[in-house]
């Protein structure tokens, strides 16, 4: 089925392949959203607090495109595809929905939390540098590159075992000290289906959800290779920005309707946990799955890595220089450096 569908794409016509693209990055939007909100539907049926929702389920809901397109693209010999998206959704999540949150609504913080989650979100990035360095010709990265071995992936999804656990650990200790800690959330700021509904009908929910997010994710890596070889340009760019985009709508969806309600300290949370995951869950489980691990060439080393840190910093400089809430010219900050990455990363394939 997959060998048929492959030739298919390689008959049509370039226009047909972009709209095939662009239908299979809305349906795979579609079917996370469906998750994300089933996922809370059952959690509050559950009687779990909202804030422990947030920092698991919905996190993890939003980043499972990211973690079906890269563990995917890895198992069908693309592994510049698998690493380039997730760098690329921590690039897209912290300058483009991050800064288009703090525009609409600059988000409060919760100096304790923004420290703790902030600073594992700048050592998951410097952690996924560091593990795709190659150790014994480290002069030769930025000719050769280097490559996040299958080891490393499966210690990252170990990591994300802790990170989720320590996680629940800190939910369940703020919801002990204050009671009130729930008051920034109401029913109405979670888009999800009756709570009241029949537990079997949240579960069939849940599985179609699942499904469209895996048949999308089928659809879009050849449809993206197959434009990629069309238009000349290397596969790491396309997933590092297209790809990475389409599978960062459930963030951007989730972060501009919480904000738009005057909760863009929601959405602050949801992003900072979709980075840690994108490397966590998204690299650990593609490399897990790919022998030879994740190759990252030299691009990645020139350009994508020193990108990600770079928006990154962007960020924890917003969160110093920030007072009870992140002002919005911290937001226009990390717009630009989003759209800055993004026009230069085209230009990658020139050099």
């Amino acid at each position: 089925m997959e060998e048929w569908f492959v030739h298919l794409i390689k008959s049509l016509p370039i226009y047909a392949i972009l709209i095939i693209a662009v239908f299979s990055i809305l349906t795979l939007g579609k079917g996370a959203d469906m998750l994300v909100d089933e996922a809370v539907a059952l959690s509050l049926k559950w009687g779990v607090p909202k804030i422990l929702i947030g920092a698991t389920i919905v996190s993890l809901g939003t980043t499972l495109p990211e973690a079906s397109v890269s563990v995917l693209a890895a198992m069908s010999g693309n592994p510049d595809i698998a690493l380039g998206n997730a760098v690329g959704s921590i690039i897209c999540d912290t300058g483009l929905i991050l800064g288009i949150t703090i525009l609409i609504s600059p988000p409060k913080i919760d100096r304790e939390l923004v420290n703790k989650q902030g600073l594992l979100q700048f050592g998951a990035g410097i952690l996924l540098v560091a593990s795709t360095l190659p150790y014994s010709r480290i002069s030769t990265v930025f000719e050769q590159g280097g490559s996040l071995p299958q080891g490393m992936g499966l210690i990252f999804l170990l990591l994300l075992g802790i990170y989720l656990y320590t996680s629940i650990r800190w939910a369940k200790k703020g919801n002990t000290k204050s009671g009130s800690i729930e008051s920034d959330t109401n029913d109405d700021d979670v888009e999800s289906t009756d709570e009241n509904a029949p537990q079997w009908v949240i579960y069939l929910k849940l599985i179609l959800g699942i499904v469209l997010v895996i048949a999308s994710s089928k659809v879009l890596i050849p449809s993206v290779e197959e434009i990629a070889l069309r238009f000349e340009i290397p596969q790491s760019i396309i997933s590092a920005t297209l790809v990475a985009f389409g599978t960062s709508l459930p963030e951007l969806v989730t972060a501009i309707t919480a904000a738009r309600k005057g909760h863009g300290e929601l959405a602050l949370g949801n992003i900072i946990g979709a980075d840690i995951l994108n490397v966590l869950f998204v690299a650990g489980a593609a490399a897990s799955v790919t022998p030879g691990g994740l190759l990252a060439d030299e691009s990645f080393f020139i350009f994508f890595f020193p990108a990600m840190l770079f928006v990154l910093i962007v960020f924890r400089i917003s969160v110093v220089f920030s007072k009870e809430r992140i002002g919005r010219p911290f937001g226009f900050l990390l717009l630009g450096a989003y759209i800055l990455v993004t026009v230069l990363s085209y230009f990658q394939k020139m050099t």
